[in-house]
């Protein structure tokens, strides 16, 4: 049985409380993004259908990073140009939270409960999981 050195017990510590409170689990998203691809592709730049999905929504590819309502050849609504404005990007942590309840999310981003989204799907569970699918097949950054 191996005994920790206070060294190896601080660098352990360390590496956990640097890791980011995130934690969704791609290889999950992938199942739950079946759900989300009747209105989302996953399209790469070069024409690679990542996930063959339905046009009604933004393409998905390379969401996380990309400035909020940004997607080229999208028109978004009025609540997804708002919250973006300010050149906030997508995280994985802001899209689980945003499919969770689209309108509600943009009206607490923009502060203007006049704004909606044009999503109404709401995905009670598993937007962490999505979330982390999306960033794993993105491009790197």
């Amino acid at each position: 049985m191996s005994k920790f050195t206070p060294f190896a017990l601080s660098l352990a510590l360390g590496a956990l409380l640097a890791a980011p409170a995130f934690a969704g689990d791609a290889k999950a998203g992938e199942d739950v993004f079946k759900k989300c691809k009747s209105c989302h592709a996953i399209t790469a730049p070069d024409g690679t259908e990542v996930v063959k999905g339905g046009k009604v929504g933004p393409n998905l590819y390379g969401v996380v990073g990309r400035q909020i309502g940004t997607a080229e050849g999208f028109k978004y609504g009025e609540g997804t140009i708002a919250a973006g404005a300010d050149g906030t990007k997508w995280d994985e942590a802001m899209i689980a939270a945003y499919v969770v309840d689209p309108t509600k999310w943009i009206e607490e981003k923009t502060g203007d409960d006049k704004l909606k989204s044009k999503m109404t799907f709401k995905l009670a569970k598993g937007g962490e999981d999505v979330a982390a699918y999306l960033a794993s097949v993105a491009p790197a950054q």
